[in-house]
């Protein structure tokens, strides 16, 4: 299951990065503590609105960007987790040289 707050995390990190701005220049503009805004972009902290309309002021960026950016990330995040895992194909034995010895390989269905 995919978390909202790690995703929300992810997002607001990489638009600080993009900025080329540090953790600290972002708390700072935020108004937010160091570590707060760290957990909260490690996705260990749920951020309140007023909180993330914050950081999102500080970052210049409009919330609806961010919360689109979620949605995408969370989109991409289901579909990976609604794909079957692959299925191993049994093995086999099939002869190995004109000698008679066999050795085993994988066959495709």
């Amino acid at each position: 299951m995919v978390l909202l707050r790690r995703l929300l995390g992810d997002v607001l990190r990489e638009h600080r990065r993009e900025q080329g701005r540090t953790l600290r220049e972002g708390s700072a503009a935020a108004r937010v503590s160091l570590g707060y805004l760290s957990e909260v972009e490690r996705g260990q902290k749920e951020a309140s609105s007023e909180l993330l309309g914050s950081i999102c002021e500080a970052l210049e960026v409009p919330l609806s960007t961010v919360l689109r950016d979620v949605s995408d990330h969370l989109a991409l995040e289901e579909q990976l987790e609604s794909v079957p895992e692959p299925v191993p194909h049994p093995a086999v034995a099939v002869p190995a040289a004109p000698t008679g010895a066999m050795h085993v390989t994988n066959v495709a269905a």
